[in-house]
């Protein structure tokens, strides 16, 4: 976690993923690239594709506000001895957050979410389902306030078939370096139920290559998917969720459809995703 990417809009959320990021940072001794973006026109972006060029001061003005909000956010006493790289560029959302995780090399994405009112309300609209979905590196949700992101137990959902191999192996370098303890969890459904010994059979072949540490293994009954994440994470007091993504499924194989939309959506807890390659 020595490049932070960390997406604003400077609402009350996004600050409160950097306030989460600037956590990561001064422990791990990275840097964050603060990064807005600014969906204008593209008349406003490019006046060639307009005769008329009184457009680009509108867009000057708009690079100038953001400027100023991002000076205010740097006085912030939680951003002390970091390293801050102001970064703001006319992109649509998506597309500049991938571009600029790129460049920069970053290694962890951090991004805030209204929770609540879902997905769609975040700054960047539907953009985060597709970072969330897309994003060839961790991408770390923050809801809430979170004075002190110490993590103590990680609880980790996944089918635990072969695909998804890479993307846990890299759950558990994360895990490791924050100093969780991981658990691992099958959540078991009535429409796609399987004996208790078969999937721990599974999960044992899975894990079977795996310098896994300290961790626990558990298959767990429930209505849905959802809820069992859900609610194991609360019987476990979990200071993090951590699922897998697909690319174009979104979750992998027993995660499918809207389900990591949804989770991000209603977890009070911070969830990170990793995405499978």
């Amino acid at each position: 976690m020595k490049k932070i990417l960390v997406p604003t809009d400077f609402s009350e959320q996004a600050e409160n993923a950097l306030k989460v990021a600037a956590q990561l940072a001064k422990k791990y001794d990275g840097e964050i690239f603060l990064l807005h973006m600014l969906e204008l026109p593209m008349e406003l972006i490019d006046p060639t594709t307009q005769e008329n060029n009184s457009n680009p001061p509108e867009a000057l003005f708009f690079m100038k506000l953001a400027h100023q909000r991002f000076e205010d956010m740097m006085s912030r006493d939680y951003l002390e001895g970091i390293k801050v790289h102001e970064t703001v560029q006319f992109h649509e959302a998506f597309e500049g957050i991938m571009e600029v995780s790129k460049e920069k090399g970053c290694d962890l994405i951090v991004m805030g979410s209204h929770g609540a009112s879902g997905l769609k309300e975040v700054f960047i609209g539907s953009n985060t389902e597709k970072v969330v979905r897309h994003a060839d590196l961790p991408v770390l949700v923050i809801k809430n306030n979170i004075p002190l992101f110490d993590v103590k137990n990680f609880v980790f959902a996944s089918d635990f078939v072969d695909e998804g191999k890479a993307s846990f192996k890299e759950a558990i370098r994360f895990a490791k370096t924050i100093g969780a303890k991981m658990h691992l969890v099958y959540i078991n459904t009535a429409n796609k139920f399987k004996t208790t010994s078969k999937i721990e059979k599974r999960i044992n072949g899975f894990i079977n290559d795996v310098e896994m540490g300290e961790h626990t293994i558990t298959v767990y009954n429930d209505e849905s998917i959802e809820k069992g994440i859900l609610n194991f994470s609360a019987k476990m007091n979990a200071g993090l969720i951590g699922i897998s993504t697909h690319g174009r499924k979104g979750l992998a194989h027993f995660l499918n459809g809207s389900i990591s939309e949804d989770l991000v959506n209603h977890a009070k807890r911070p969830v990170v995703t990793f995405k499978i390659k």
